[in-house]
């Protein structure tokens, strides 16, 4: 599999909620940044720690979140995904739309970092 191929396998993977697979594409150690002031947002260290703290979060506070990607940059060791999030908040039932970026940097086949860019400020007023 390409770099990309990999990346695009991760966005499966967490469509469908198939962490098995998304461990695949993972390695062990795993560093996912999120955004800063991103809701419930920091550094997870590990493909478990993702889907608990970031994964099964967004699943159980939206009533939907998806990230259409609109474009795939491949840098060789680097893949970006650029496109936007949206969503609806479970107790709010607000919906919002936010241009977002994903850079994640692959090593010998596996994700090794991720890191979120996207505009904070938007999904907060979805929540409040």
């Amino acid at each position: 599999m390409s770099n990309v191929e990999i990346v695009q396998e991760l966005y499966r993977a967490f469509s469908q909620k198939d962490y098995e697979a998304f461990r695949k594409v993972c390695a062990s150690d795993v560093e996912w940044i999120q955004n800063q002031g991103f809701p419930n947002g920091s550094t997870h260290h590990g493909a478990d720690a993702v889907i608990k703290g970031v994964f099964d979060v967004l699943h159980n506070d939206w009533d939907s979140w998806r990230f259409k990607i609109e474009e795939y940059l491949d840098g060789g060791s680097s893949v970006v995904a650029l496109g936007y999030y949206e969503g609806v908040h479970k107790v709010s039932k607000k919906s919002f739309h936010s241009a977002a970026a994903h850079v994640y940097d692959l090593l010998d086949g596996k994700v090794a970092r991720f890191r979120q860019f996207t505009d904070t400020q938007v999904i907060w007023n979805a929540i409040a």
